[in-house]
């Protein structure tokens, strides 16, 4: 099937269904694109926040700053909803790392049945830091595109583990601190179309254009999916979910 005919027009915004502010962990890739999109849709009120945490990949911070200047200026249904951005400095978190996101090692899996892209702690700390910023907003949703059926399996992003946090931030903070994962028991090829659905032929291309995934922070080679090595799985899995929702 031809993949221009498996896209559709943008639908106009309907008033949000939620009146809550949400916070959008928004690192520039596909998945947290399609988050952010998500939450748009739903939220009276939606920032973001991003992390430089020393990744091999930093490009994906560039990214992410084109891919919320093209929303603005694309999603007009949006953009009134879209609010600021943060950045926080997490280099330390770098810095006690031993993994192929953050230095220069082969990506491969380790002993214990994990990938060596498997940050420790990664994720717990991007949600407890984005929590803090979310209670001074005035936000109550973190939005986050941990999932659990992606290949790697790691367990910062099970189901299991951010119920267990959304509880300890609630608990610590002394207020409803909800966790969304809307990507948490889609395939990539479903990530594809729910960007298809939320914002049509201009977020697929957008995504396909503007956002990063690949581990290795390759940029200079576009493909039919997108930008990367190709090589490394996080370009496999977006290849192949592409491709699937191509076909489809």
């Amino acid at each position: 099937m031809n993949t221009a005919a498996t896209m559709t027009t943008a639908p106009q915004a309907a008033p949000p269904a939620d009146e809550r502010h949400a916070l959008v962990l928004f690192s520039g890739g596909q998945d947290s694109t399609a988050c952010l999109a998500w939450a748009l849709e739903r939220y009276a009120r939606v920032e973001t926040i991003g992390f430089d945490y020393g990744q091999r990949h930093a490009v994906e911070l560039q990214c992410r700053l084109t891919v919320l200047e093209r929303l603005r200026a694309e999603f007009p249904q949006w953009a009134a909803r879209l609010g600021v951005d943060h950045v926080l400095d997490l280099s330390l978190l770098g810095r006690i790392s031993d993994t192929a996101l953050t230095g220069e090692r082969a990506i491969e899996l380790n002993a214990n049945g994990l990938p060596s892209t498997f940050v420790p702690g990664r994720n717990l700390l991007f949600l407890t830091f984005a929590a803090a910023v979310a209670y001074r907003r005035g936000a109550s949703v973190l939005v986050g595109g941990m999932c659990e059926t992606d290949y790697s399996g790691y367990p910062d992003c099970r189901h299991d583990t951010l119920a267990a946090l959304q509880t300890a931030l609630g608990l610590g903070l002394a207020t409803p601190m909800a966790i969304e994962t809307p990507l948490m028991c889609l395939t990539k090829a479903q990530t594809w179309a729910l960007a298809d659905t939320l914002g049509g032929t201009a977020l697929i291309e957008l995504t396909l254009e503007h956002t990063h995934t690949c581990y290795l922070g390759e940029r200079s080679a576009r493909h039919a999916w997108g930008y990367g090595c190709g090589l490394c799985p996080a370009c496999a899995l977006r290849r192949q979910g592409f491709e699937r929702w191509s076909a489809g």
